[in-house]
């Protein structure tokens, strides 16, 4: 296997790397590519701009991938609602770029996408967790970018990409940016106990109820579709969730429990956001069938491990 991964810089890379080092160890040659250089403890980070076609197209064609993981992209709902533009660019013709590079010079090779299911929106509540069947009905410019990115996909498919389109669910863990509801809320409760800020945590909606995922699992779901690709049809939508909803102010409660000091809850209206889906759960039968995966941890054991590292233990 020559995986090639984009967005080697960002939160999930490290996961999906180890996982797949664990899974096929000796059997991988990675390149790693980011939107900078840099090193990490699973190698170098080549610089690649997937918005630049001709940088896009002379990598794939250098590495010759037999996989590609598709993780690189504007990845939060605010700073794609900040510069709208730059999400649509990177998003969605960044990662056609990458794709039709990889018709055109490995055609053989599997290609994972990290989608969302923002990508789903306002799909009513009542009608149950979501299936890959459901429309997709984006509320949010970050929403309507990964749709429109998984709808180019399909149609690749058709004309010969073996993509694999991921509909990830919310997913968490250690070392993820203060940018994401948890760990904003576990960086707070640090900062708290250091005598580096009030004890007050600023939260916003804490209605929202999620179908949130520890990092790791999802990890083994991306190592499950790359072994596993061969057998997969190109064009196959897989949602990435557990079925299970759990509300923010739940997942608070349990990192403010874990505190080492009292704290208090304060609603900040500035994190509030327009347009915020009340329930998003998913329907994870067909990952399932599949992939031959389900998710193993408890996303409460996730809020001490995110607590542990973002003190440093």
């Amino acid at each position: 296997m020559r995986v090639l991964v984009t967005g080697s810089g960002g939160f999930v890379a490290p996961y999906v790397v180890a996982a797949l080092g664990a899974q096929a160890p000796g059997g991988v040659a990675l390149t790693l590519t980011g939107q900078t250089s840099g090193e990490t403890a699973f190698g170098p980070i080549s610089a690649l701009d997937i918005t630049d076609p001709a940088a896009t197209d002379a990598m794939i064609a250098a590495v010759q991938p037999t996989h590609v993981v598709h993780l690189a992209g504007i990845s939060a709902l605010p700073q794609a609602a900040a510069d709208p533009n730059m999400a649509w660019t990177v998003n969605v013709l960044g990662t056609l770029n990458l794709a039709r590079a990889v018709m055109r010079h490995v055609p053989a090779a599997t290609f994972l996408f990290a989608g969302s299911s923002q990508a789903y929106g306002g799909v009513p509540a009542h009608r149950g967790p979501l299936r890959e069947t459901d429309p997709l009905l984006p509320t949010s410019e970050y929403g309507a970018t990964k749709a429109a990115a998984d709808l180019g996909l399909g149609v690749l498919a058709l004309q010969g990409l073996r993509a694999i389109r991921f509909r990830l669910f919310n997913h968490t863990g250690p070392r993820q940016t203060e940018t994401f509801a948890v760990p904003s809320f576990a960086s707070q409760i640090v900062r708290i106990e250091r005598g580096e800020q009030p004890p007050v945590i600023k939260v916003g909606n804490l209605d929202a109820e999620r179908d949130i995922l520890d990092v790791r699992d999802v990890a083994e779901a991306y190592v499950a579709a790359l072994l596993r690709a061969e057998a997969i049809p190109a064009g196959t939508v897989l949602n990435i969730c557990s079925g299970r909803g759990t509300r923010m102010r739940a997942l608070l409660d349990g990192l403010v429990a874990r505190a080492r000091v009292p704290v208090t809850v304060e609603v900040d209206p500035a994190r509030w956001r327009a347009n915020d889906i009340p329930v998003l759960v998913g329907d994870p039968a067909r990952a399932r069938k599949v992939l031959g995966w389900e998710p193993r941890r408890d996303i409460f054991d996730t809020l001490s491990d995110m607590l542990a590292a973002t003190r440093g233990l």
